[in-house]
């Protein structure tokens, strides 16, 4: 009885693995679809449109972006996460349904180390941190001292309670022994516009907003947070030159598929998608919107988002952040 358990367990597990082969053979013979699950025109959908039209060309089937918005990327998620693992849903994701979510909401709708399997890191995104001219601090250093010497004096201006600019600087509050006085927005928009009007005193946003406003001098900046500079703005150095070796705080945007998709599919679209990051024209998508280009094995983004996961997990919990 028991041999014959074992044949019908064996035969099972063959079946399973051909069906799976033949999918993956086949695939793709119909349009894809990316959801991106923030709305239209954000910083997210921008990079999945260009690089749904590089794999559409590479793959010889149309790839679709489809925006599924809502709680911080948690609506668009928990559709990828139920959708067949077949390789034709696929999905570009920024940090909260990935890291930061899970400590911020009480009840989230899918796990996410389970209902994901991982694609490729297509890149990160610095923040940069900026002050209005008035404010008595022209870099990090002053930033920390004046601030220390100041408890809660300094307002800085975050685009929404659990963004990352608002984590980014609970961590760097943390790292530096400081404390700093919140004024959360709706979106970087109004945060930016405040602190050029002098109303309040810092700001932490992407840097593709900021640009302009420090170029003509409107806003002093500070310092970056990716271990990089910015090439949009390389004259500004990051927190960790500015002494806090190894800081880091990033936007990043990872390619990810239901769990259970077959590993050849997923192999397939990390190789096309690492060509895309290392061609001139995925260089140049990337850098115009000053984000740094990353790739590698899925493997290296499942490490990725668990570094950040053991990241964020405390510096969320001490601020008792909740959305």
């Amino acid at each position: 009885m028991q041999s014959r358990i074992g044949f019908y367990a064996i035969a099972a597990m063959v079946a399973t693995l051909v069906s799976s082969a033949a999918v993956a053979q086949q695939w793709p013979s119909r349009p894809i679809t990316l959801v991106v699950p923030f709305g239209a025109g954000g910083s997210v959908d921008l990079p999945a449109r260009r690089l749904a039209a590089d794999l559409t060309q590479k793959l010889g089937q149309q790839v679709v972006v489809e925006n599924r918005a809502g709680a911080n990327g948690n609506i668009g998620s928990a559709y990828v996460a139920k959708a067949n693992p077949d390789g034709y849903t696929l999905m570009l994701s920024p940090p909260g349904p990935m890291a930061t979510n899970r400590f911020m909401y009480k009840n989230m709708p899918f796990d996410s180390d389970r209902a994901f399997a991982p694609v490729i890191l297509l890149a990160k995104s610095p923040l940069v941190l900026v002050a209005n001219p008035k404010t008595p601090v022209s870099n990090l250093q002053e930033l920390i001292a004046y601030a220390k010497a100041n408890p809660g004096k300094i307002s800085i201006a975050t685009p929404g309670i659990g963004s990352q600019g608002h984590l980014t600087m609970e961590l760097l509050q943390k790292s530096s022994g400081t404390q700093m006085t919140y004024v959360p927005y709706r979106g970087a928009a109004g945060s930016s516009t405040d602190v050029i009007a002098g109303q309040v005193d810092l700001s932490v946003n992407f840097t593709p907003g900021m640009i302009g406003p420090l170029r003509d001098g409107t806003l002093r900046g500070l310092a970056v947070t990716t271990l990089e500079r910015s090439k949009q703005l390389p004259q500004i150095p990051t927190v960790s030159e500015s002494g806090f070796p190894g800081f880091e705080a990033v936007a990043y945007y990872s390619v990810v598929a239901p769990a259970g998709t077959p590993d050849e599919i997923i192999q397939t679209l990390n190789r096309h998608i690492n060509d895309y990051i290392q061609s001139d024209t995925g260089k140049q998508h990337l850098e115009s919107g000053d984000m740094q280009p990353a790739g590698g094995t899925p493997e290296d983004l499942r490490r990725f988002i668990a570094g950040e996961v053991a990241k964020w997990g405390p510096i969320i919990k001490a601020a008792g952040i909740t959305m």
